[in-house]
């Protein structure tokens, strides 16, 4: 909602107010989904079940084509849309200190939360390590700063850095969509697992 604020077609406070009411919108469409399901999130790594992969697979694509055209159509200007800075070597590492939790604990951050809002006890302990995670990480902060600093990119979009048109990315991701979709069915089959 950045570009709305930035152009002052609404206000920071509204714009809080509909992040809150998307935040409530999305939680229950993770719940709706069984995204609040340990076992339902963990079968990505295990192959038995890849709705999750299908999903944000399908979100990532949908959010991409929404800009593209939106963009096309001069509805947008995808120069105020805000790209996080890139540190790759720290992002690397984050990635697989987070799969690493994943894994183990069959939660991301926002699917915990889905979790023990509906009472489960096993999201609730994810988020006490969460918890604790977070304030390691802070008060060690120090040690580790170089780690979260390395490989400084700046804020490159990906068409960018691989000197493609935006038109030909999408379609790039798309097609490997595709093929993660095929893929997960072909997991699902390989390594099927009675229903839980």
């Amino acid at each position: 909602m950045g570009p709305l604020v930035v152009n002052e077609i609404i206000s920071e406070n509204t714009n809080l107010l509909l992040a809150f009411f998307v935040g409530i919108a999305f939680g229950f469409v993770l719940e709706q989904g069984g995204f609040s399901s340990s076992r339902k999130l963990a079968g990505v790594f295990y192959g038995y079940d890849t709705v999750v992969l299908k999903v944000f697979f399908t979100g990532a694509v949908t959010a991409m084509l929404g800009l593209l055209f939106l963009s096309l159509f001069g509805w947008i200007d995808l120069n105020l849309v805000y790209v996080n800075e890139t540190f790759l070597q720290s992002a690397i590492i984050g990635g697989v200190v987070m799969g690493a939790g994943f894994i183990m604990g069959g939660y991301c951050p926002g699917t915990s939360f889905c979790g023990a809002a509906i009472g489960k006890i096993d999201a609730m302990i994810f988020i006490v390590g969460l918890f604790i995670g977070v304030f390691i990480f802070a008060e060690g902060y120090p040690l580790w700063e170089g780690i979260y600093k390395a490989g400084f990119m700046g804020s490159p979009r990906i068409s960018e850095f691989f000197g493609v048109s935006e038109g030909i990315l999408a379609l790039l991701v798309i097609v490997a969509a595709v093929l993660m979709f095929w893929g997960g069915e072909w997991a699902e089959k390989k390594f099927p697992r009675e229903e839980y």
